[in-house]
């Protein structure tokens, strides 16, 4: 059916009308997808690890502050075990933990779940960066594992000496005497064990990942607490 008389022009004229309106609301809705993307989060690479031989240099760096012949493992039984993790600012890093090679392919296991449940850890390097001090490394609130030394108050060798043990975010989960004792400042805020990002809690996502691998955890020792470490032989 053909318009009637004038209802071309008139139709073309509503058209000019319209065009505005339209290209308006165009506009508006390519705004508001740009700044979708400007907030949207930026996607994170995905977990990955890896595990090697120590090399050469690596021994190195660990000799004597961390290994010294007498240590009750050798140097060819440990694993740099790599991986990386979140970040407490919501980003994701790469670092290094020193391990028994029985133990290191659980690790990577446990570090993949961490980053999976989005479990946040500060830094993760070996321990010689701060010369075998512990409490150097707790103080800069550094992840680490082997370390050749001896147990706290004790005369027997570490479980960190044989590899076999992590601190993880040491100043999140202190060490903790009865009465609320703690050597670190920084770890004052977190004697009460309220949840908050980057401490194990029983039943949160960093206790569950190393009880699936079996660790024992020092959060569960009674008297002193030792939040930061857990053990794959106890202790």
């Amino acid at each position: 059916m053909r318009p009637p008389a004038g209802g071309i022009a008139r139709h073309a004229a509503n058209m000019r009308r319209m065009r505005p309106i339209t290209c308006l609301r165009l506009t508006v809705i390519a705004a508001s997808a740009a700044v979708a993307c400007a907030l949207a989060p930026t996607a994170l690479a995905g977990y990955t690890s890896s595990i090697t031989q120590l090399t050469p240099a690596e021994r190195k760096a660990m000799t004597p502050s961390v290994w010294r012949k007498g240590c009750p493992v050798g140097l060819d039984d440990l694993r740099a075990v790599r991986v990386s993790h979140r970040t407490f600012g919501g980003g994701e890093a790469t670092g290094t933990l020193v391990v028994h090679e029985d133990v290191a392919p659980a690790v990577a296991r446990i570090f993949r779940s961490l980053y999976r449940s989005g479990v946040p850890v500060r830094k993760i390097e070996p321990i010689e960066k701060y010369k075998g001090s512990d409490f150097d490394s707790i103080e800069a609130d550094n992840t680490s594992a082997f370390n050749c030394r001896k147990a706290t108050g004790s005369g027997r060798w570490s479980n960190h000496a044989y590899g076999k043990a992590i601190d993880i975010n040491p100043i999140e989960n202190p060490w903790v005497e009865p009465g609320g004792v703690v050597y670190h400042t920084a770890s004052r805020p977190f004697v009460k064990r309220t949840p908050r990002p980057g401490m194990a809690v029983e039943g949160g996502a960093l206790v569950r990942a190393f009880d699936r691998e079996g660790w024992k955890w020092g959060g569960r020792w009674s008297g002193t607490k030792d939040y930061q470490h857990f053990s794959a032989v106890g202790g």
